[in-house]
């Protein structure tokens, strides 16, 4: 067996087994499979697709093709995850206010991929923060704090590591095989009891329809499921950015405020709190949706989440006063304009995209593998779908490295927010419950 003919099998529709799914992982895991066969084999994987037996035996050889987490923990062990969208910084939120709430949360995120922002990046904006730690270091800051949220090792899915980085730089990102494959390697190495996924719909998510979304969903739930790992999920909307920033400071500043209830956004608030409530069900901490929604509210109100996330800060290096200064703690970009109005109207529609692709090109993400990632640039005060505004009214503000820089970026979302004559039909938060 070898990289070539694998390669091959995909790209002709022929149905990938096991075998091949166990050495194909293997050889992404030693180097034996190339770059340019990593990113042959993901295109091919986009193109045709692998059906449900072969995404399923693809998720399975890449979680084994490193270490599995095994937890001994008085409480269960359970995790979130996001598909990807622009202003997306929950996972800031709900990791210390599960574990507020009893639960063990080991969150194993990533970093930037597309358009889209990575926990990781956002966290790597706070100084010192350490986002790679060895796996007794996870072991025990979980069952210390109750929650770390850090990168894959390269003991956890190391085949999924190096096929991430190749799918971000090669146009393949948007493969439900390929995402299904990735999360649930990660995920499922991790040793998690309950899983709950945020599947994200609109212009600004990798999938642009409910009818994507949901299929991506079914593929999760179902592949984690047949797992052993108790999973749902929730479609939500990404039809304008989560929180009103995007950018890696500026969307840990956003969810500081919310955290310690300096300045609450209620869309991230909300979507916190929903996806929360689903996993206590799923670990059984709650008996309902709501009794769920009650504990994480009275946790984030209490200052008991912000007082996890501040412990999690200091152990793995960022500054033990976090919490309390962290506007004085993050970087600020050198050059700041207002994008003003071009009209009177309502904000008709914002395409997420674009939003995104903005804030890469400012330096917020990745145009190719390898580069350094400005955590200080990107968008802030985006002004939500529906808003009233005036001619000449700011409707974002950009944090730029460069004068330059903040032209090309204020042309660009001019462009992304659409100012309409009358105010538009605001989608739904949470449209659809996978299970």
């Amino acid at each position: 067996m070898d990289a070539r003919s694998i390669i091959a099998q995909v790209r002709d529709r022929i149905p990938l087994d096991g075998h091949a799914a166990e050495w194909f992982a293997r050889g992404l895991a030693s180097g034996e499979v190339t770059d340019a066969q990593a990113g042959a084999f993901a295109m091919a994987v986009l193109l045709n697709g692998l059906g449900e037996a072969g995404r399923v035996a693809l998720a399975s050889a890449m979680r084994d093709s490193g270490k599995l987490l095994e937890w001994q923990l008085p409480g269960p062990v359970i995790d979130k995850h996001s598909t990807g969208g622009i202003g997306d910084c929950t996972s800031l939120l709900l990791a210390p206010a599960l574990a507020a709430c009893g639960a063990y949360v080991p969150m194993i995120s990533g970093r930037g991929l597309g358009h889209t922002g990575g926990t990781l990046d956002k966290l790597e904006a706070i100084p010192g923060y350490r986002a790679d730690v060895p796996v007794e270091e996870l072991y025990a800051l979980v069952a210390d704090i109750g929650c770390a949220i850090v990168g894959a090792t390269a003991d956890i899915a190391p085949a999924d590591r190096r096929l991430y980085a190749i799918r971000d730089v090669t146009s393949t990102v948007e493969s439900i095989d390929l995402i299904t494959a990735s999360i649930l390697s990660k995920k499922l190495a991790a040793g998690l009891e309950a899983l709950v996924l945020d599947v994200k719909v609109g212009t600004g998510a990798f999938m642009k329809s409910g009818a994507e979304a949901e299929a991506l969903a079914k593929s999760l739930v179902r592949t984690a499921n047949d797992a052993g790992c108790r999973t749902m999920a929730l479609i939500t909307d990404m039809n304008q950015p989560l929180a009103a920033s995007a950018g890696n400071a500026l969307e840990v500043m956003e969810a500081l405020a919310t955290l310690t209830g300096d300045e609450i956004n209620q869309r991230l608030w909300d979507v916190t709190i929903a996806l929360g409530a689903e996993a206590l069900v799923l670990a059984d901490l709650a008996e309902s949706a709501r009794d769920g929604a009650d504990q994480l509210g009275e946790a984030l109100r209490s200052g008991r989440a912000a007082e996890h996330f501040g412990r999690m800060i200091a152990a793995l290096g960022g500054p033990v006063d976090f919490v309390e200064r962290y506007p004085d703690r993050l970087p600020a970009a050198p050059v700041m304009y207002g994008v003003h109005a071009q009209q009177a109207g309502f904000i008709g529609a914002i395409d997420g995209l674009a939003i995104g692709h903005a804030v890469v090109h400012l330096g917020g993400g990745r145009l190719k593998g390898g580069d350094a990632v400005n955590p200080s640039v990107g968008l802030s005060e985006i002004m939500p779908l529906g808003e009233p505004v005036e001619k000449g009214e700011v409707i974002a503000r950009v944090h730029a490295a460069t004068e330059d820089a903040a032209e090309r970026a204020c042309a660009a979302v001019v462009k992304a927010m659409k100012i309409s004559a009358q105010p538009p039909e605001i989608p739904p938060l949470i449209p659809n419950r996978v299970t």
